[in-house]
């Protein structure tokens, strides 16, 4: 099956061309703006910067190659779970589909808050928080790990083929392409209340204190309504993390977390901090509770990217309630 994600390929590469015309066409008020940013030793808030953007475009590619062969461990698992469960979505019927909306929707925030409160998943999911730079190309900068199979297999069981679960997936992803520029403003109340929004998902993948853990929705901000992960965006928007890897290389883009999660394991002898440092959050240290290690990481952010934590995430906690 040639998922939708693939058809929306040329959309993806026309839209990055439609945004990079647009910051042309403000060029100037550009250059003032990224001049005073460089000033203070921060990198521009808007455009498109060239390494930057080949690296999210390395990154995509090499995504939909793993995701190529990835997902037909996935359907295999999630055929195994359908043929299980006595239950069936019926296709033909009108109900299951908007179901099916709100299911894939509500599993997308599950992995997406895991992605970012337990440091193994994170060290997948920080590829994509890892520009500086925040448009369209950001969107493609996707990891070559997949840590999807869990939180997509309750659907297979409800009763939902692969092929179903599968488009899903790929309605999501589209949407959420169109969430990373920094061209659109905030959308009318109503639009804002209920969807994830470019100006939501900026507060996503921002490293101010205010901004750290918040906005894990797909589609929907109702989730991070109901949970209490929501922020709207109240100031400007600082990209990347809360230490910057300062590279372009994307092996190293796509490795240095698991390289840091290793140097620490290897650095205790206790088997019970070793778990610690793969299933609690990142910032997480020995003889530190979960919600201390989240307070140092916003104390950290708070105080600037250069006393932050090694590898400490954006829009990440350890262990956030």
């Amino acid at each position: 099956m040639i998922e939708l994600t693939v058809y929306a390929i040329p959309f993806f590469i026309l839209m990055m061309g439609v945004e990079i015309l647009a910051f042309r066409r403000e060029a100037q008020e550009a250059r003032e703006e990224d001049a005073a940013r460089a000033a203070a030793g921060h990198p521009a808030y808007v455009g498109y910067e060239a390494r930057d953007t080949r690296t999210s475009l390395t990154m995509g590619v090499g995504s939909l190659v793993v995701n190529a062969f990835w997902h037909l461990v996935l359907i295999a698992v999630w055929a195994a779970a359908y043929e299980l469960t006595p239950l069936r979505m019926d296709a033909g019927d009108w109900w299951i589909w908007p179901l099916l909306f709100f299911a894939d929707d509500l599993a997308y925030y599950t992995y997406h808050r895991v992605g970012h409160e337990v440091r193994v998943f994170w060290a997948s999911h920080v590829v994509h928080h890892s520009s500086e730079h925040y448009n369209l190309s950001t969107a493609l900068r996707q990891p070559w790990v997949p840590l999807t199979m869990p939180f997509w297999l309750p659907l297979a069981l409800l009763g939902y083929k692969p092929w179903m679960i599968l488009l899903a997936q790929s309605w999501s992803l589209i949407y959420q392409f169109g969430l990373h520029t920094e061209r659109i403003g905030k959308l009318p109340r109503p639009i804002e209340f209920l969807f994830n929004t470019p100006s939501h998902h900026r507060v996503h993948h921002g490293a101010n204190e205010i901004y750290l853990d918040r906005n894990y929705g797909g589609i929907l901000i109702i989730w991070d309504r109901l949970f209490g992960s929501f922020q709207g965006e109240t100031e400007r928007v600082r990209y990347g993390l809360t230490t910057n890897i300062r590279t372009f290389s994307p092996m190293k883009v796509l490795t240095h977390e698991y390289e840091a999660i290793w140097h620490d394991v290897r650095s205790t002898p206790k088997w019970r901090d070793r778990l610690g440092y793969l299933l609690r959050g990142p910032g997480w240290r020995p003889g530190m509770a979960d919600a201390s290690a989240h307070a140092a990481i916003v104390a950290a952010a708070a105080e600037g990217p250069a006393l932050a934590p090694a590898g400490a995430p954006v829009g990440a906690s350890a262990g956030t309630p």
